[in-house]
């Protein structure tokens, strides 16, 4: 939790710092480009859809790829000081449990993130503890009305909202993604949904023969 507090406060510092140097905001920057012609045509990106989605199938990547890990892989780490592989797990169930809180979502019932990473070690409750985490973030996202997105928290910066903690969310999800994959790979571990596409690739290749 710290360390997340720590990230985003260092986001709150940044966007203060812009703001004071004379720099537009995030959500201000439109204003210093060139005059256009308004844009009357309705949005065609849904935020709260596209992200409910997306972090549907990060679960799926994230709980299919911690069960293809052995067991005794749980502790293996790329070099000293770093997460090892349940640990990874555990930091993005952490982060999907902290964020939502940042934006007014009650905290999880059962959930301490005192020492959450190095708390658990067997992998059958790293993998629930991944799911449940998941179902957190996307019940807290699916709960939320288009309106909450654009809800001003300016603990966290100026101009900042609970539609920027959402895409956070989500961006931190592809990134410990990446890193599981790496983590993965490197104790010879091929991500399930590539070892399917690569038995479709080749079935494709059969039938065709």
């Amino acid at each position: 939790m710290k360390k997340l507090m720590w990230f985003m406060l260092g986001i709150a510092l940044m966007l203060a710092v812009t703001s004071q140097a004379g720099t537009a905001p995030l959500h201000q920057a439109a204003s210093s480009a060139p005059p256009q012609s308004e844009d009357k045509t309705a949005p065609s990106y849904d935020m709260k859809a596209q992200a409910a989605l997306d972090l549907q199938q990060m679960q799926q990547k994230f709980t299919s790829l911690a069960e293809a890990i052995p067991p005794e892989k749980y502790n293996w780490r790329p070099s000293d000081g770093v997460r090892s592989v349940g640990e990874l797990f555990l930091h993005t169930a952490a982060a999907s449990f902290n964020f939502p809180p940042l934006m007014g979502t009650a905290a999880a019932a059962g959930f301490d993130g005192k020492n959450f990473e190095k708390s658990i070690t067997d992998k059958a409750k790293i993998v629930d503890w991944l799911n449940k985490s998941f179902a957190y973030s996307i019940n807290s996202v699916q709960s939320m009305t288009n309106a909450d997105f654009a809800k001003l928290l300016p603990k966290l910066g100026p101009q900042a909202n609970a539609g920027d903690v959402v895409y956070l969310m989500v961006v931190h999800d592809h990134e410990m993604l990446g890193q599981a994959i790496a983590y993965a790979r490197s104790i010879g571990v091929v991500p399930p949904w590539t070892v399917a596409a690569q038995k479709a690739q080749k079935q494709k290749q059969t039938d065709k023969d």
